[in-house]
């Protein structure tokens, strides 16, 4: 089908206003959060709702026409990114929420609402919704379902396939489909949880039923500041050893902290200090008190310089908002960044912590350290200037290098940013090439003709002919 011939038939679908496909309108297109790779899609179309996705879909599977659903654009994987002149089927339009059922505790969203929108939305009722991405603000829960989305409170709540109890979508032969349901453990298999964490490869989500939960009567903040990287990695073990499991507990090292001290929310941290760990506790309000000193006092034997516990909602937000803020904050130390995305043992984490700064050290490129460290969920930010000739794909493979540390340690080369097309071949460091077929078939039951968001997540060459291969040999 031509060009013109596509843009008619999409126009009839969703309206003359809802497909973007002049070059200029394409631009903001390109890439998603992940900007060190840009391609130009075909053209955006943006449906308003289930019945107007699954009738894009079929035109598009009866032309051979692949496509990516896409959310807010906040993926930092690439997963949203066109490399083969796709057209993007944006889901920012269906961001309604449906309903709230707060007796069973649930509630039905579509793909295209926002994260951080649920919680303020429940708020008068005392609930909330427990997956808290930084970008919550902006990202939406379809993207969330797409990645299996975290946060800093998912060592304690989970991510989000922990949070999500049923989806509708649209294959992509454009049926529609319900999977799972409004209560849990539903019989047969768990599909629900196939889809979550799919990066877009077995369909279109268009609809979500999540969990929402009950806000904890307290909350007891403390913040810890340390000389030595290595005590404060030491002190995640020992408050998890001790058998606390906080809300959250995250952790900064020197080059983090300097970028969030010049950003929008200065705490006020030495400048000298190597580490800071936010351990956050919540719960019953009776015994918060204690636990709280329990947590200062395992901090004070793991030679912290300092601990303070948060005297008011105000101080507490001020570190939040600090921490929330890392990333984009790294623009005050570079123009340019990759963060990554490994998962090691947190027991581990003072040496893999040291491999990533000799890394650093060989390559010469800064890392600042920013992550979830009571589940060893890292995020290591490489500081680069792609203005330099040759120094992003040095940050690249720096990225690599990063997740191979972590592989070794026996972790995950992602724990909430998925694999897109940044980590593509960085899959062979956790998977046999037959365990990578195996799941290539999986994919290729709901996807067979490889047309929903192609040649994402499973390395090349596995790619339209080969991945058929892979699929036969399998089944």
């Amino acid at each position: 089908m031509s060009q013109d011939r596509l843009i008619l038939e999409l126009q009839k679908i969703v309206g003359q206003q809802s497909v973007l496909y002049k070059p200029d309108d394409l631009l903001a297109y390109e890439c998603d959060g992940l900007t060190i790779y840009k391609h130009r899609p075909r053209a955006v179309v943006f449906p308003a709702d289930t019945e107007q996705v699954a009738a894009v879909v079929k035109l598009l599977n009866r032309e051979k026409v692949p496509f990516i659903p896409r959310g807010a654009g906040t993926g930092l994987s690439g997963g949203a990114i066109p490399i083969g002149g796709e057209v993007l089927i944006s889901l920012v339009k269906m961001k309604r929420l449906i309903s709230v059922d707060f007796e069973n505790r649930t509630a039905v969203v579509e793909p295209g609402y926002v994260n951080l929108r649920l919680t303020k939305a429940i708020a008068h009722e005392g609930y909330y919704y427990a997956p808290d991405p930084s970008s919550g603000m902006s990202c939406t829960i379809g993207g969330n379902v797409g990645e299996n989305a975290g946060g800093p409170h998912c060592l304690k709540y989970g991510v989000t396939s922990n949070h999500v109890l049923g989806v509708e979508m649209v294959l992509p032969d454009g049926e529609i489909v319900t999977l799972g349901g409004m209560v849990p453990d539903m019989p047969g298999y768990d599909l629900t949880g196939l889809v979550v964490g799919s990066e877009g490869t077995m369909g279109i989500v268009t609809k979500i039923i999540v969990r929402i939960l009950k806000k904890p009567q307290g909350v007891k903040t403390v913040l810890a500041l340390y000389d030595s990287v290595d005590d404060a990695s030491e002190t995640v073990s020992a408050i998890i050893a001790e058998g606390f499991i906080p809300g959250a507990l995250e952790m900064m090292d020197k080059t983090a902290i300097e970028g969030v001290e010049a950003g929008t929310y200065p705490v006020g941290y030495p400048k000298d200090l190597e580490a800071v760990l936010i351990i956050e506790l919540d719960g019953l309000t009776a015994g918060m008190e204690e636990m709280s000193e329990q947590i200062v006092e395992i901090c004070k034997k793991h030679n912290v310089r300092e601990v303070r516990v948060a005297q008011n909602e105000q101080e507490r937000t001020l570190w939040w908002s600090n921490r929330k803020t890392a990333f984009g904050a790294m623009g005050n130390l570079s123009p340019d960044y990759l963060v990554q995305d490994g998962v090691i043992p947190r027991s581990r984490l003072p040496e893999v912590l040291r491999r990533i700064a000799e890394i650093s050290r060989e390559s010469g490129l800064r890392i600042a350290n920013v992550f979830h460290a009571g589940d060893g969920n890292l995020h290591p930010l490489i500081l680069f200037d792609s203005s330099k000739p040759g120094e992003t794909e040095l940050a690249v493979k720096v990225g690599s290098e990063v997740l191979q540390a972590c592989a070794d340690a026996g972790g995950s080369i992602t724990g909430e940013h998925g694999i897109g097309i940044e980590k593509q071949q960085d899959m062979t460091k956790i998977f046999t090439r037959e365990e990578l077929d195996a799941q290539i078939a999986i994919m290729r039951v709901f996807n067979p003709e490889n047309l929903c968001n192609p040649d994402k997540v499973f390395p090349k060459p596995a790619r339209c002919v080969e991945v058929k291969k892979a699929a036969a040999a399998s089944l």
